[in-house]
């Protein structure tokens, strides 16, 4: 069943009591990294392997995601500026222990590419946040292993 989670602002990427925070560079440019993230949503399960659904919704101004082992989340675009940053707020979901979640990406011109920057901030209860600490690794390589994919990705369709 799904629960209704609070509502936070941008201020919460800074402020959350978990806060992970992952970066890599890639070739790609910021535009077609931002566009990948943002304007492709359905092309998110192509390049992030968890991912197994990713829809607009409400009129582009939100988002439905399904993850593998059937997590889900209805989630409110908080930022779009074109090649420098894409944020959503989880407003629903179905993930125990979670009180609020906000995921920014910040794209950063590095050289000819991108530094992509993700940062998962969260709040919930002791064990979920105990949980995501002990799963910091594992999400690092999640991370690395998907922004690693969209660049090979984008590289491809620029060939």
């Amino acid at each position: 069943m799904a629960r209704r989670l609070r509502a936070v602002g941008l201020e919460f990427a800074e402020s959350a009591p978990l806060r992970l925070i992952f970066a890599r560079e890639v070739g790609a440019a910021p535009d077609a990294v931002y566009r990948a993230l943002a304007d492709d949503m359905a092309g998110w399960p192509e390049w992030f392997t968890a991912v197994t659904l990713c829809r607009p919704t409400d009129g582009g101004a939100g988002r439905e995601v399904r993850l593998k082992g059937g997590t889900r989340f209805r989630e409110t675009i908080m930022a779009a500026e074109p090649a420098q940053r894409y944020a959503y707020r989880v407003d629903e979901t179905n993930a125990p222990g979670l009180r609020a979640l906000l995921e920014e990406w910040v794209l950063t011109p590095a050289g000819t590419g991108t530094r992509v920057q993700w940062t998962f901030a969260a709040d919930g209860a002791a064990p979920f946040r105990f949980a995501m600490k002990l799963g910091r690794a594992g999400m690092g390589r999640a991370f690395r292993d998907a922004v690693t994919a969209l660049d090979r990705r984008l590289a491809a369709a620029n060939a």
